[in-house]
């Protein structure tokens, strides 16, 4: 289980995870992007569900200003079956997936991230520092009532050179599911 959070500044900490597409992804693999998005998802994650247009929104906004998105799926398959790998290259190719959907089968690198929730987000700059860290924006549930978006706010301001001014906020959704000790 996540024991400590990352803290704005810190070094993206490092993976390679097979991903949905049958490639393997590391930092290096999104070495020429301006700002890297890491998102902790699965697939039974109702608030990952309502979350997942927005995703691919985000990416297709952001793909040719340098900005690339992974989300990274660590949830315990033993009570959670729906969050295995066959489930996950089934939706990633149901809902078209703009991005790599990684696995993390032992949970090591959501430990690393302190990540503790789906959808769980962390935008690291050009040198891989932390930059912002929290939920995407102010309303999971209703899209079209969103006020705050936070996520994009921060995307904004980092290409834009400017200081991340909510660079935290706290994460919504479902739990990570760990694996029994």
């Amino acid at each position: 289980m996540a024991t400590s959070k990352l803290k704005i500044g810190s070094e993206a900490p490092g993976f390679n995870l097979p991903a949905t597409d049958g490639k393997k992804y590391s930092l290096e693999s999104f070495k020429e992007s301006k700002a890297l998005i890491v998102i902790f998802s699965c697939n039974h994650c109702p608030y990952v569900q309502a979350y997942e247009e927005r995703i691919i929104a985000l990416q297709n906004d952001y793909k040719d200003k340098g900005v690339s998105i992974v989300a990274i799926n660590a949830n315990d398959l033993t009570n959670y079956p729906d969050d295995s790998f066959d489930h996950m290259v089934e939706r990633a190719k149901k809902k078209n997936f703009n991005f790599p959907y990684l696995r993390d089968e032992d949970q090591e690198i959501a430990e690393a991230y302190g990540a503790t929730h789906t959808p769980e987000t962390f935008l690291f700059d050009n040198e891989r520092k932390l930059a912002y860290h929290g939920k995407i924006d102010d309303n999971w549930r209703e899209p079209e009532k969103v006020v705050s978006k936070y996520l994009k706010s921060a995307i904004d301001e980092l290409l834009e050179g400017k200081e991340i001014s909510v660079p935290e906020t706290f994460s919504i959704g479902c739990t990570i599911k760990w694996k029994a000790a």
